[in-house]
């Protein structure tokens, strides 16, 4: 006799949940392909690197090398026509000083002056600014080597990338659900700024190290106490010079069983720094910036003359460039150094692969207590400086495309001119502005009530009988 018992109930659970991994794996698959794609673009656009990037570049693996060759032909443009040449030798913006810049006293602390005068860029004369001038053109190719398209492609293979965008799209959705809750339609930060807090996030805590002394080999692997302390800089081998080190730190073990000595090599070569995956501010900047523009963001890499270096990255989202510090893994945090560290900052530079900018007001919100020594050139020549590095790094730029970056230039100036008011009337150098309806006087009340109360709107500034003046007094007592 046959059974009529119902077939089994299938476990929706379990099939919901591998639907969902499923489709969250295919989107992830399909954001890390149109990356790529969009990375491989970027490249496309970029200048031809140079002699150096290509050396750097030629120990990469054989398909970097054959997409890197592969795209050489089409990152060609054609010359030029004279019309357009003499468009782009004179840029419509040069960024000029603001209407309440710092003022630099004799002691070269920047203070802020009221005056209205705008500076006029002057070219360097003195040995100080040529010298300050040569040093800022050095930094300034920096950034260039972040358009290899080789080194973008070796970094995407480094970046576990369904994890960063599985962590991404769950802060954003978070983020998102959040804003909806307070009844904003906009969340604080958009899918793209998270994908860099998840690098960051990973770039922090699993692949990179960072050095203050090189641990001793031989202790460290005999278990024994392994610190050491700097004895001397020296020079680079021929192969850490071939490596990109520029200068080599010696150290030597503590123990006295040991003595041994270990180097250091400082290495300022993308590619040699990825494999290495260690050292101090320097190297995390370099290679957290690189890694940023790999995965499609606007980078730039932040000089600082109190020895220290950082990032910033573009926020499409927030419309604006943001501070983001690999190694305090410190996401829109500028006033970390001033008020966290307590550091005086003199001179924060920004440079990009297609610009350069001042951003010390984004770093130094108040002049008087956070601001540095600015002497290593008068600031009309620091002018002239960063527009001669700037018209050098667009002069091959489109003029559609050098209208787009001469916009965001204007804007990014009208925040630090905000930066600078909010600082002014924190120090109480001028009142702040009063919105519509604030200034008016009090609408309930009779008339004499309000006179009497003072809320008529009527400033009266009581002025001291002269029955009551000191002298006065003195008089009619006598003296």
């Amino acid at each position: 006799m046959s059974s009529n018992n119902p077939p089994p109930i299938p476990d929706v659970t379990h099939w919901a949940r591998s639907l969902t991994d499923r489709y969250t794996e295919c989107i992830n698959n399909k954001r890390a392909e149109g990356l790529a794609a969009r990375t491989r673009n970027l490249s496309l656009e970029s200048p031809e690197p140079s002699i150096s990037e290509r050396s750097s570049s030629a120990d990469l693996k054989g398909s970097s090398k054959g997409s890197s060759s592969s795209r050489s032909p089409a990152r060609g443009h054609p010359p030029p026509s004279s019309s357009q040449t003499l468009r782009k030798s004179k840029p419509k913006y040069a960024l000029s000083s603001s209407s309440r810049t710092p003022e630099i006293g004799p002691d070269g602390l920047p203070g802020y002056s009221a005056s209205s005068s705008a500076k006029i860029p002057t070219p360097p004369s003195d040995p100080a600014s040529i010298k300050f001038h040569s040093v800022l053109r050095h930094l300034a190719m920096v950034p260039q080597k972040y358009e290899n398209p080789g080194l973008l492609d070796e970094a995407l293979t480094m970046i576990p990338l369904a994890r960063i965008y599985a962590e991404a799209e769950e802060e954003s959705q978070i983020m998102q659900v959040e804003a909806e809750s307070l009844g904003k339609e906009k969340a604080k930060w958009g899918h793209q700024d998270c994908i860099i807090m998840a690098l960051l996030k990973w770039f922090k805590r699993d692949f990179f190290t960072f050095v203050s002394n090189p641990p001793c080999q031989v202790c460290y692997a005999a278990r024994r106490p392994y610190d050491t302390k700097m004895v001397e800089s020296v020079s680079p081998t021929p192969e850490e010079k071939a490596r990109g080190a520029s200068r080599v730190e010696l150290y030597q073990c503590l123990n006295p069983q040991c003595r041994n000595y270990e180097r250091f090599p400082r290495y300022s070569d993308v590619w040699t720094l990825m494999q290495e995956r260690r050292g101090r501010c320097g190297e995390w900047a370099n290679v957290f910036s690189m890694l940023c523009r790999a995965v499609g963001s606007r980078v730039r890499w932040v000089w600082n003359s109190e020895d220290h270096v950082f990032t910033e990255v573009f926020s499409e989202h927030a419309n604006r460039w943001v501070h983001v510090d690999a190694c305090e893994e410190a996401f829109d945090k500028p006033r970390l150094y001033t008020e966290g560290w307590g550091k005086k900052l003199g001179y924060c530079i920004a440079f990009s692969h297609d610009g350069v900018a001042d951003v010390t007001r984004r770093y130094v919100r108040n002049p008087r207590t956070h601001g540095g020594p600015r002497t290593k050139c008068p600031e009309d020549v620091l002018l002239y400086i960063l527009n001669d590095i700037r018209a050098k790094k667009r002069e091959n730029l489109s003029p559609a495309e050098l209208k787009r970056l001469e916009k965001a230039d204007r804007e990014e100036e009208k925040e630090f001119r905000n930066i600078e008011l909010k600082a002014m009337i924190a120090d109480g150098l001028i009142e702040p502005r009063s919105r519509d309806g604030e200034k008016r006087p009090r609408q309930s009340g009779t008339t004499d009530w309000k006179r009497r109360r003072g809320e008529d709107g009527q400033r009266q500034e009581q002025q001291a009988s002269p029955l009551e003046h000191p002298d006065h007094r003195m008089e009619q007592h006598g003296r």
